[in-house]
């Protein structure tokens, strides 16, 4: 078979000039076919070299413009070389697409990414949630800002993605978006899926997170203590609407439900149950869970006083985005002299620290009521204060009483610090054998400057 003609040249479209710049376009010659596709480049005209194909001197501009179409020109050549390695038939076309990432065997990002998405958003409502599925798409648009801001792509072939462009979208995020502990974590995450995606469909034979190590820094998610609790409950407030919203944060930290339960709370949820109490039985929008929860006085009072002027089914007006009511209860906890930032979802964590676990409810128990089904979560919401480890340690203290004696009425030289000794503190020491231990005549040290009677 003869050797096909192979050539990349790079020109200017001089009649596309936008703030006085051309941009850059490049042509494969195959055989005598051709194909011209835009390098996502633009220079000024009066510094590009005609004849040589390149941005002219030395300035900085020029070298990084000349550095990138190496760049392209010598990835083209590897999708041509791979091509003739394995087809009968070389075209201008098939090479352009190879490199561009729409030939057959080669994938772009998103068209895996968006595939995905697709058949995920069918199962909404039966096995996923709509809001997981909004998660996927707020990552889909932080890869496709970095590669924006980054590359200057709209889209990137699958094979094209390697370790250094995972380490630079970490750094990205990390950086310019300023993201952090589990909203990071959850990021790479979905970037992660789609390269597993296209690695069992065969796109790429090799995921470049196999070398990638990460592991997220947890903040320290807050809680108010009780004390805290009690003033944002007895504080003043003339706003009806702040009252409102102080009265949802009170039952969220007396029964540990989350903005989204608590919104979509109905009255048909409130239940008899065995005890003849009234518990809360419903399932969480997030993770479809069935959680129990028993109410406490404080909760039963709301529940009774909002009753009186429901217009529907649902138990509170809760505000229709999460961001007015935190920014709401910040107000309030200004007022409380409270410092901490305020938030709803911080009286799911105050009724799981405060609430519950301070008062000596097992975790095992708070992990049923927020409806967890893993402990290993209960715990990230679940601190343990001083004040309870002050009161088990008390309780533990009375339980042993004088359970365990130990002897203390011993020789001093028993309780010594007992460490190597080295040639300059031996030379420090005589030996005297002990004279009160006639069945072990063994020795002891003692130094030079004690007194031997």
């Amino acid at each position: 078979m003869a050797r096909s003609t192979f050539k990349v040249l790079f020109y200017l479209k001089k009649n596309n000039l936008k703030d006085g710049k051309a941009p850059v376009m490049g042509r494969i010659t195959v055989n005598g076919s051709v194909s011209q596709f835009s390098c996502k480049l633009n220079i000024k005209p009066s510094l590009w070299d005609t004849k040589a194909n390149k941005a002219s001197g030395k300035s900085l501009e020029a070298q990084k413009i000349n550095q990138k179409l190496d760049n392209i020109k010598t990835q083209i050549g590897k999708q041509y070389q791979n091509i003739c390695d394995k087809d009968n038939f070389v075209s201008a076309e098939k090479v352009k697409n190879a490199y561009l990432g729409f030939g057959d065997d080669y994938r772009t990002f998103f068209s895996i990414a968006d595939e995905f998405y697709e058949s995920y958003a069918k199962r909404v409502g039966k096995d996923r949630t709509e809001g997981s599925y909004e998660q996927l798409i707020i990552n889909r648009r932080r890869v496709e800002m970095f590669l924006r801001d980054r590359y200057n792509l709209s889209d990137i072939p699958i094979k094209e993605i390697e370790s250094q462009f995972i380490e630079d979208y970490y750094a990205y995020l990390l950086e310019e978006r300023k993201l952090a502990g589990s909203t990071l974590l959850t990021a790479v995450t979905k970037l992660k899926q789609i390269m597993l995606i296209a690695q069992r469909k065969g796109y790429i034979h090799v995921n470049p997170f196999a070398g990638f190590r990460f592991k997220a820094k947890t903040r320290d998610r807050g809680y108010l203590t009780e004390d805290e609790l009690k003033r944002f409950m007895s504080v003043e407030l003339r706003r009806y609407k702040q009252r409102q919203v102080r009265d949802i944060f009170v039952f969220q930290a007396f029964t540990g439900l989350a903005y989204s339960d608590v919104k979509k709370l109905t009255f048909d949820d409130i239940q008899t149950s065995f005890d003849g109490e009234l518990w809360l039985i419903a399932k969480r929008k997030k993770t479809n869970a069935t959680f129990y929860v028993k109410l406490l006085p404080v909760a039963k009072q709301l529940i009774e006083q909002y009753r009186l002027v429901a217009k529907n089914n649902y138990i509170f007006p809760v505000p229709t985005f999460g961001d007015s009511m935190n920014r709401c209860l910040q107000r309030i906890a200004k007022l409380c002299g409270i410092t901490k930032r305020v938030t709803s979802h911080m009286a799911r964590h105050s009724f799981a620290t405060t609430v519950c676990l301070s008062k000596g409810v097992p975790i095992e128990t708070v992990s049923q009521m927020l409806g967890h089904s893993c402990i290993t979560t209960t715990q990230i919401y679940a601190k343990i204060t001083n004040e309870k480890i002050s009161k088990d340690m008390a309780a533990l203290t009375d339980k042993i009483g004088d359970t365990y004696q130990l002897d203390t009425d011993r020789d001093e030289s028993d309780y010594r610090n007992i460490k190597r000794i080295g040639k300059k503190q031996k030379a420090m020491f005589i030996r005297k054998k002990r004279e009160n231990n006639p069945v072990n005549p063994s020795t002891y040290m003692i130094r030079k400057w004690d007194k031997v009677e």
